[in-house]
């Protein structure tokens, strides 16, 4: 049976501790000097470091060459208190979380009173100090104040706030911090090639982002991925099932999809992510992180490898495509619209419905009244006509695009029947934000055909198509106009179909059978009326293949 990670590589000295410079430089200082005090308080989050700090300082202290800022690991004291010592007699490590009563403060007071057997000091380590209670503090409180030269007092706790001020008061307090992503990577890679071990890549990422910056956290989950693994070699497929987090290449889609606006593809990746059994709520996780780091790619460009150094190089050139499709101000709201869905995921009796809303929200910015997404409204349309405020970003090995080389002047790229079918949600939007009552008029046309220039379109009523084309500069035909030049960047022009045909934006767009539109007002009821009345040759003659005036 093999010994824990955490265990094998526990630090011996001050100089093994990573990530906790703000605490060892002192301690060693105080160790040098001679200037050591006689109670410590030793806080932070789990699994970095107190603990064992607290061990080394106690080696310090009794080491047969001390006390020092470096143990020999050579006398009994160092020996017994190295991570495959049998523990010292002087060295009293005791759980506060079971000996917490005023009983057990006496019991330690008693104890305190013998002096060491063989060491220099009698050290008292508290574990988890904080849950020692208020009478138990009180009961400590005169002999942590003033003991006998030769005891030493190491609290630790997770919790600084709950241990009582008077006792806090005592003690030089030491607070250890969380160890850096950047560092950890660096320890983990270490302890691989100590361990003669193989990972693919990408591994140690998923690694250090569970971790959370604890060492022993992220030190136990390598530790299992190696054990589950066949061979020597962990595989990245197996480290993303086994800690739950969302593959990149599904990352990679989901980005590509919300870029191009293709609503199909998005929420058939969110269908998978459910199918699959994922959590949704580490999903969105994953998705705010991979925008995050679309951001800094956006923003500081080729330098992003010093920021991002645990993503690979390959995924870094994906992701500056990924930027130049996406765009700085889009990429800011996602991160608004993706943080907001999150909060609201907390808690959610469905976070399967929250997903999906959130998603519908990222994909109509228009929706969004707030200056986030009226900028991702703008820089969509001034991408199309080539006037995106993002530099163009060159791919891996060419040339990258200069100002001399880029070209002078914008070239409107033309708009396809695909481009006008992903739009039109957002073109319906425009026109109920323009006139509810055209809204209502266009709700029931139905698009036929699109070449880029003239839409085809169908009325089933000729007061409808009357309708359509009345009003002048306010009228339906000229805010459906202003509508999708405004989302589009492409005036548009109009011909009447002559008969019925499939839609090409059917999941916008209702049958006439379907929609259930209240009319404008009394008279058009009355012009519904009589349309009903007119035969079936004489709609065909109106509704010929003639355009509507001021559109020839």
């Amino acid at each position: 049976m093999s010994t824990a990670l955490y265990r094998r590589y526990r630090p011996e000295s001050f100089a093994e501790l990573i990530g906790q410079s703000q605490v060892t430089i002192p301690l060693m200082a105080a160790l040098k000097s001679d200037r050591v005090n006689h109670a410590y308080l030793f806080s932070g989050p789990r699994g970095c470091g107190k603990t064992t700090s607290a061990r080394i300082l106690a080696r310090c202290l009794n080491c047969a060459e001390g006390p020092t800022d470096t143990p020999c690991g050579k006398c009994p004291s160092c020996i017994e208190l190295s991570r495959d010592g049998s523990g010292s007699l002087d060295v009293i490590e005791i759980d506060a979380a079971s000996h917490n009563k005023v009983e057990d403060a006496r019991e330690l007071r008693d104890r305190i009173a013998f002096a060491p057997s063989r060491d220099r000091y009698k050290i008292f380590i508290l574990d988890e100090a904080h849950m020692v209670t208020k009478d138990g503090f009180n009961a400590l409180l005169k002999v942590v104040e003033e003991p006998p030269a030769h005891v030493k007092f190491i609290f630790a706790t997770t919790e600084p706030e709950k241990v009582i001020s008077t006792i806090r008061s005592r003690t030089h307090h030491y607070p250890f911090r969380l160890v850096p992503p950047a560092q950890m990577l660096e320890y983990l890679q270490q302890m691989i090639a100590s361990e003669k071990v193989k990972v693919e890549e990408g591994v140690l990422s998923l690694v250090v982002r569970s971790g959370g910056g604890s060492v022993r956290d992220s030190l136990s989950l390598l530790d299992q991925l190696i054990a589950g693994s066949e061979g020597d070699t962990v595989s990245y497929e197996r480290a993303v099932g086994l800690l739950g987090y969302t593959d990149a290449a599904l990352l990679d889609e989901v980005i590509d999809a919300l870029a191009g606006g293709d609503s199909a593809a998005v929420f058939s990746n969110i269908d998978r992510v459910i199918q699959t059994g994922q959590d949704p709520h580490r999903f969105v996780e994953d998705l705010l992180e991979r925008i995050r780091d679309l951001i800094v790619v956006g923003s500081v460009g080729v330098a992003a490898k010093n920021v991002l150094r645990d993503i690979p190089q390959d995924q870094l050139d994906r992701m500056r495509l990924q930027v130049e499709r996406y765009g700085r101000a889009e990429l800011n709201y996602a991160a608004e619209v993706i943080a907001e869905g999150l909060t609201r995921m907390n808690g959610a009796t469905s976070p399967k419905l929250q997903l999906e809303l959130m998603v519908a929200k990222l994909l109509v910015p228009a929706q969004d009244q707030s200056e986030t997404g009226s900028l991702a409204r703008i820089e969509r349309l001034e991408r199309r006509i080539g006037l995106g405020g993002n530099a163009p970003v060159a791919a891996s090995g060419t040339t990258p695009v200069t100002a001399e080389s880029a070209p002078t002047a914008p070239v409107l790229a033309p708009v396809t029947q695909d481009d006008l079918k992903q739009a039109w949600p957002e073109v319906m939007e425009k026109m109920k934000e323009l006139s509810k009552a055209a809204w209502q008029i266009v709700y029931v046309m139905k698009p036929v055909a699109f070449d880029g220039e003239v839409l085809d379109i169908y009325f089933a009523q000729e007061t409808d198509a009357q309708a359509f084309r009345d009003g002048g500069s306010k009228s339906p035909s000229e805010l459906l106009r202003q509508a999708v030049i405004e989302v589009l960047g492409v005036k548009i022009k109009y011909r009447f179909a002559s008969a019925a045909a499939p839609s090409i934006i059917t999941q916008a767009i209702p049958t006439v059978a379907e929609a259930k539109v209240e009319p404008v007002n009394q008279d058009r009821n009355k012009l519904i009326d009589t349309e009903k009345q007119v035969g079936d040759s004489v709609l065909r003659d109106v509704l010929g293949a003639e355009p509507i005036e001021g559109d020839k």
